[in-house]
Protein backbone atom coordinates (compact mmCIF):
# COMPACT_ATOMS: atom_id res chain seq x y z
CA UNK A 1 0.00 0.00 0.00
CA UNK A 2 1.31 3.46 -0.88
CA UNK A 3 2.11 5.83 1.96
CA UNK A 4 -0.49 8.51 2.71
CA UNK A 5 0.50 12.06 1.86
CA UNK A 6 -0.83 15.51 2.73
CA UNK A 7 -1.43 18.24 0.21
CA UNK A 8 -0.97 21.89 1.17
CA UNK A 9 -4.72 22.42 1.52
CA UNK A 10 -4.94 19.75 4.17
CA UNK A 11 -6.43 16.95 2.05
CA UNK A 12 -5.16 13.52 2.99
CA UNK A 13 -4.70 11.37 -0.07
CA UNK A 14 -3.66 7.75 0.10
CA UNK A 15 -2.68 5.37 -2.59
CA UNK A 16 -3.09 1.84 -3.09
CA UNK A 17 -23.75 5.97 36.93
CA UNK A 18 -20.40 4.93 38.42
CA UNK A 19 -17.66 3.65 36.18
CA UNK A 20 -16.52 0.07 36.66
CA UNK A 21 -12.90 -0.86 37.32
CA UNK A 22 -10.90 -3.03 34.94
CA UNK A 23 -7.14 -2.87 34.46
CA UNK A 24 -4.28 -0.44 35.14
CA UNK A 25 -1.42 1.16 33.24
CA UNK A 26 0.61 -0.35 32.46
CA UNK A 27 8.91 33.00 27.33
CA UNK A 28 8.71 29.72 25.16
CA UNK A 29 10.77 26.84 26.36
CA UNK A 30 10.97 23.24 25.22
CA UNK A 31 9.94 20.32 27.35
CA UNK A 32 12.12 17.22 27.47
CA UNK A 33 11.37 14.62 24.81
CA UNK A 34 11.86 10.97 23.96
CA UNK A 35 10.31 10.05 20.63
CA UNK A 36 10.54 8.42 17.25
CA UNK A 37 7.34 9.52 15.54
CA UNK A 38 7.45 9.48 11.72
CA UNK A 39 7.73 13.11 10.65
CA UNK A 40 4.55 14.66 9.27
CA UNK A 41 3.34 17.97 7.94
CA UNK A 42 1.89 20.51 10.37
CA UNK A 43 -0.86 23.11 10.24
CA UNK A 44 0.10 26.68 9.38
CA UNK A 45 -1.42 28.49 12.36
CA UNK A 46 -1.07 31.90 10.71
CA UNK A 47 -3.53 30.99 7.96
CA UNK A 48 -7.19 32.12 8.27
CA UNK A 49 -9.76 30.22 10.32
CA UNK A 50 -13.16 29.16 9.04
CA UNK A 51 -16.47 28.26 10.66
CA UNK A 52 -17.48 24.65 11.25
CA UNK A 53 -20.62 25.83 13.07
CA UNK A 54 -21.77 28.53 15.48
CA UNK A 55 -24.43 29.04 18.12
CA UNK A 56 -25.22 25.42 19.01
CA UNK A 57 -26.90 24.79 22.37
CA UNK A 58 -25.71 21.49 23.80
CA UNK A 59 -27.61 19.17 26.15
CA UNK A 60 -26.53 21.09 29.26
CA UNK A 61 -27.68 24.61 28.37
CA UNK A 62 -25.98 26.43 31.24
CA UNK A 63 -22.46 25.07 30.87
CA UNK A 64 -19.73 25.76 28.34
CA UNK A 65 -18.41 23.18 25.93
CA UNK A 66 -15.17 21.50 27.01
CA UNK A 67 -13.13 18.90 25.14
CA UNK A 68 -14.17 17.42 21.80
CA UNK A 69 -13.23 14.61 19.43
CA UNK A 70 -14.28 13.46 15.94
CA UNK A 71 -15.13 9.94 14.87
CA UNK A 72 -14.06 10.36 11.24
CA UNK A 73 -15.18 6.87 10.21
CA UNK A 74 -18.78 7.41 11.35
CA UNK A 75 -19.00 11.19 10.77
CA UNK A 76 -19.69 12.07 14.42
CA UNK A 77 -18.46 14.77 16.78
CA UNK A 78 -18.44 14.36 20.56
CA UNK A 79 -18.29 17.33 22.96
CA UNK A 80 -17.99 17.18 26.75
CA UNK A 81 -19.69 19.51 29.23
CA UNK A 82 -20.01 19.85 32.99
CA UNK A 83 -23.59 18.91 33.87
CA UNK A 84 -26.05 21.59 34.94
CA UNK A 85 -26.52 21.65 38.71
CA UNK A 86 -23.66 19.20 39.31
CA UNK A 87 -20.87 19.41 41.86
CA UNK A 88 -18.45 20.24 39.07
CA UNK A 89 -17.09 16.83 38.06
CA UNK A 90 -20.20 15.19 36.58
CA UNK A 91 -19.96 15.21 32.79
CA UNK A 92 -22.30 15.09 29.82
CA UNK A 93 -20.97 13.72 26.53
CA UNK A 94 -22.88 15.18 23.57
CA UNK A 95 -22.99 13.48 20.17
CA UNK A 96 -23.41 15.78 17.14
CA UNK A 97 -23.45 15.42 13.39
CA UNK A 98 -21.03 17.46 11.29
CA UNK A 99 -23.51 20.32 10.92
CA UNK A 100 -23.59 20.78 14.70
CA UNK A 101 -26.96 19.14 15.37
CA UNK A 102 -27.07 17.32 18.72
CA UNK A 103 -28.11 13.69 18.11
CA UNK A 104 -27.62 12.15 21.56
CA UNK A 105 -25.99 12.40 24.99
CA UNK A 106 -24.69 10.34 27.91
CA UNK A 107 -24.15 11.26 31.57
CA UNK A 108 -21.06 10.31 33.59
CA UNK A 109 -20.88 10.75 37.36
CA UNK A 110 -17.71 11.92 39.15
CA UNK A 111 -15.76 11.87 35.91
CA UNK A 112 -13.71 15.08 35.91
CA UNK A 113 -13.61 18.37 34.04
CA UNK A 114 -13.52 17.13 30.43
CA UNK A 115 -10.78 19.46 29.13
CA UNK A 116 -9.98 16.94 26.39
CA UNK A 117 -11.56 13.66 25.28
CA UNK A 118 -10.95 11.03 22.61
CA UNK A 119 -13.04 8.74 20.43
CA UNK A 120 -12.22 5.42 18.80
CA UNK A 121 -14.37 4.08 15.94
CA UNK A 122 -15.08 0.34 16.10
CA UNK A 123 -17.19 -0.59 13.10
CA UNK A 124 -20.39 1.45 13.31
CA UNK A 125 -19.87 2.16 17.04
CA UNK A 126 -18.01 5.03 18.70
CA UNK A 127 -16.01 4.31 21.86
CA UNK A 128 -15.42 7.36 24.03
CA UNK A 129 -12.16 7.86 25.96
CA UNK A 130 -12.53 10.27 28.88
CA UNK A 131 -11.15 10.91 32.35
CA UNK A 132 -12.99 9.27 35.25
CA UNK A 133 -12.93 8.71 39.02
CA UNK A 134 -12.45 12.37 39.91
CA UNK A 135 -10.43 12.94 43.07
CA UNK A 136 -13.00 13.99 45.70
CA UNK A 137 -10.29 15.78 47.70
CA UNK A 138 -9.46 18.00 44.72
CA UNK A 139 -11.80 20.96 44.24
CA UNK A 140 -10.86 21.13 40.57
CA UNK A 141 -12.55 17.75 40.01
CA UNK A 142 -9.87 16.18 37.82
CA UNK A 143 -9.93 12.54 36.78
CA UNK A 144 -7.55 9.90 38.14
CA UNK A 145 -7.91 7.35 35.32
CA UNK A 146 -9.02 7.05 31.69
CA UNK A 147 -12.28 5.28 30.90
CA UNK A 148 -13.26 3.67 27.58
CA UNK A 149 -16.87 2.76 26.80
CA UNK A 150 -19.27 2.52 23.88
CA UNK A 151 -21.44 5.57 23.32
CA UNK A 152 -25.13 4.67 23.70
CA UNK A 153 -27.56 7.56 23.60
CA UNK A 154 -29.38 8.07 26.91
CA UNK A 155 -27.71 5.13 28.65
CA UNK A 156 -25.32 4.93 31.59
CA UNK A 157 -21.81 3.75 30.64
CA UNK A 158 -21.47 -0.04 30.60
CA UNK A 159 -18.65 -2.42 29.80
CA UNK A 160 -16.25 0.26 30.99
CA UNK A 161 -12.52 -0.38 30.84
CA UNK A 162 -10.08 1.75 32.83
CA UNK A 163 -6.46 2.65 32.19
CA UNK A 164 -3.71 4.57 34.02
CA UNK A 165 -5.58 4.22 37.32
CA UNK A 166 -4.19 6.24 40.20
CA UNK A 167 -3.10 9.14 37.99
CA UNK A 168 -2.80 12.71 39.18
CA UNK A 169 -4.91 14.64 36.63
CA UNK A 170 -5.35 12.80 33.30
CA UNK A 171 -7.00 13.44 29.93
CA UNK A 172 -6.49 12.30 26.34
CA UNK A 173 -6.89 13.27 22.68
CA UNK A 174 -7.10 11.14 19.54
CA UNK A 175 -5.61 11.33 16.05
CA UNK A 176 -8.30 9.98 13.67
CA UNK A 177 -5.96 10.04 10.65
CA UNK A 178 -3.21 7.88 12.16
CA UNK A 179 -5.35 5.93 14.68
CA UNK A 180 -3.43 7.12 17.74
CA UNK A 181 -4.18 8.33 21.24
CA UNK A 182 -2.23 10.98 23.19
CA UNK A 183 -2.39 10.77 26.99
CA UNK A 184 -1.70 13.83 29.15
CA UNK A 185 -1.16 13.43 32.88
CA UNK A 186 0.98 14.75 35.69
CA UNK A 187 4.17 12.74 36.27
CA UNK A 188 6.67 13.76 38.96
CA UNK A 189 4.93 17.13 39.18
CA UNK A 190 5.16 17.86 35.43
CA UNK A 191 2.47 17.59 32.77
CA UNK A 192 3.58 14.83 30.41
CA UNK A 193 2.28 13.68 27.02
CA UNK A 194 2.65 10.07 25.81
CA UNK A 195 1.62 8.94 22.32
CA UNK A 196 0.46 5.43 21.36
CA UNK A 197 -1.02 3.61 18.39
CA UNK A 198 -4.48 2.21 19.10
CA UNK A 199 -3.21 -1.11 17.75
CA UNK A 200 -0.73 -1.33 20.65
CA UNK A 201 -3.40 -1.18 23.36
CA UNK A 202 -4.47 -4.39 25.09
CA UNK A 203 -8.04 -3.45 26.02
CA UNK A 204 -8.78 -6.54 28.11
CA UNK A 205 -5.60 -6.32 30.20
CA UNK A 206 -5.58 -2.53 30.38
CA UNK A 207 -2.06 -2.05 29.07
CA UNK A 208 -0.44 0.33 26.60
CA UNK A 209 2.71 -0.76 24.74
CA UNK A 210 4.98 0.57 21.98
CA UNK A 211 5.08 4.18 23.16
CA UNK A 212 5.78 6.45 20.18
CA UNK A 213 6.59 9.66 22.04
CA UNK A 214 6.98 11.15 25.48
CA UNK A 215 7.42 14.89 26.12
CA UNK A 216 6.91 17.21 29.03
CA UNK A 217 4.59 20.15 28.37
CA UNK A 218 6.64 23.20 27.37
CA UNK A 219 6.07 26.58 28.96
CA UNK A 220 3.59 28.67 26.98
CA UNK A 221 3.49 32.47 26.96
CA UNK A 222 4.52 33.86 30.32
CA UNK A 223 4.00 30.50 32.03
CA UNK A 224 0.66 31.44 33.63
CA UNK A 225 -1.71 30.83 30.71
CA UNK A 226 -5.07 29.10 31.12
CA UNK A 227 -4.80 25.74 29.35
CA UNK A 228 -8.01 24.97 27.44
CA UNK A 229 -7.40 21.93 25.28
CA UNK A 230 -5.14 20.01 22.93
CA UNK A 231 -5.10 17.54 20.05
CA UNK A 232 -2.63 15.61 17.90
CA UNK A 233 -1.99 14.92 14.23
CA UNK A 234 1.04 12.98 13.05
CA UNK A 235 4.18 14.21 14.79
CA UNK A 236 2.67 17.45 16.13
CA UNK A 237 0.79 18.35 19.29
CA UNK A 238 -1.53 21.37 19.18
CA UNK A 239 -2.69 23.30 22.26
CA UNK A 240 -5.26 26.00 22.98
CA UNK A 241 -5.02 28.49 25.83
CA UNK A 242 -6.70 31.72 26.89
CA UNK A 243 -9.56 33.10 28.96
CA UNK A 244 -13.11 34.30 28.41
CA UNK A 245 -13.78 37.98 27.76
CA UNK A 246 -16.60 40.35 26.95
CA UNK A 247 -14.54 42.74 24.81
CA UNK A 248 -12.85 41.73 21.56
CA UNK A 249 -9.96 44.01 22.48
CA UNK A 250 -9.11 41.59 25.31
CA UNK A 251 -8.67 38.48 23.15
CA UNK A 252 -5.82 36.33 24.48
CA UNK A 253 -6.54 32.95 22.86
CA UNK A 254 -3.49 31.22 21.39
CA UNK A 255 -3.04 28.08 19.32
CA UNK A 256 0.39 26.47 19.52
CA UNK A 257 2.12 23.65 17.64
CA UNK A 258 4.73 21.49 19.37
CA UNK A 259 7.03 18.92 17.77
CA UNK A 260 6.51 15.55 19.49
CA UNK A 261 9.97 14.43 18.46
CA UNK A 262 11.76 17.32 20.18
CA UNK A 263 9.30 18.77 22.68
CA UNK A 264 9.92 22.21 21.18
CA UNK A 265 7.33 24.87 20.36
CA UNK A 266 7.27 25.37 16.59
CA UNK A 267 4.63 28.09 16.21
CA UNK A 268 2.39 30.11 18.52
CA UNK A 269 -0.37 32.26 17.11
CA UNK A 270 -2.97 34.62 18.55
CA UNK A 271 -6.29 33.52 17.04
CA UNK A 272 -9.19 35.93 16.71
CA UNK A 273 -11.54 33.37 15.18
CA UNK A 274 -15.09 34.15 16.28
CA UNK A 275 -14.03 37.54 17.64
CA UNK A 276 -17.63 38.82 17.37
CA UNK A 277 -18.91 36.18 19.79
CA UNK A 278 -20.27 37.46 23.10
CA UNK A 279 -18.19 36.33 26.08
CA UNK A 280 -15.96 34.22 23.83
CA UNK A 281 -14.02 31.60 25.80
CA UNK A 282 -11.62 29.07 24.20
CA UNK A 283 -12.65 25.47 24.88
CA UNK A 284 -11.38 22.26 23.30
CA UNK A 285 -9.52 21.05 20.21
CA UNK A 286 -9.85 18.13 17.79
CA UNK A 287 -8.70 16.84 14.42
CA UNK A 288 -11.42 16.42 11.81
CA UNK A 289 -11.24 14.62 8.49
CA UNK A 290 -14.13 15.53 6.20
CA UNK A 291 -15.95 13.09 3.92
CA UNK A 292 -13.97 14.66 1.06
CA UNK A 293 -10.65 13.88 2.78
CA UNK A 294 -9.72 17.37 4.00
CA UNK A 295 -7.91 17.34 7.35
CA UNK A 296 -8.79 20.18 9.72
CA UNK A 297 -7.45 21.52 13.00
CA UNK A 298 -10.60 22.38 14.96
CA UNK A 299 -10.87 24.48 18.10
CA UNK A 300 -13.90 25.66 20.04
CA UNK A 301 -15.22 28.71 21.81
CA UNK A 302 -18.10 28.92 24.25
CA UNK A 303 -20.32 32.00 23.95
CA UNK A 304 -23.47 33.68 25.23
CA UNK A 305 -26.09 35.83 23.53
CA UNK A 306 -25.33 38.52 26.11
CA UNK A 307 -22.94 38.82 29.03
CA UNK A 308 -25.79 38.37 31.51
CA UNK A 309 -27.37 35.39 29.74
CA UNK A 310 -26.73 32.14 31.62
CA UNK A 311 -27.12 29.96 28.50
CA UNK A 312 -23.89 28.88 26.80
CA UNK A 313 -23.41 28.01 23.13
CA UNK A 314 -20.85 25.91 21.28
CA UNK A 315 -18.90 27.36 18.34
CA UNK A 316 -16.25 25.46 16.38
CA UNK A 317 -13.71 26.84 13.88
CA UNK A 318 -10.94 25.24 11.85
CA UNK A 319 -7.66 25.76 10.00
CA UNK A 320 -6.87 23.60 7.00
CA UNK A 321 -3.50 24.59 5.49
CA UNK A 322 -0.64 22.15 6.03
CA UNK A 323 3.06 22.90 5.61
Amino acid sequence: MAQAKFTRRGVLRAGGAGLLSAGVLGTLTAGSARAAVPASQRFDLSEPSYDVFRGVMLDEAHHAMQGMAFDAANRRLFIAQIRDGSSGDDLCINRLDESGKVTGSMHLDKAGHGVSIGVEPVGKDSYVWVECDADSSDDSGRGTALARFKFVDGAAPSGVKKFFTGSDTITCATDPVNSRILVRRKESGKMTFRLYDFSSIDIENGTFTKELAKITQPTLGNGSVTFQGYTVLGSYLYTLDGTGHADAADINSYVTSIDLNTGKVVERFLTKAGKSLVYREPEGMAIMRTSGGEVRLCFGFASRTSVGNINRYANVFHKNVLL
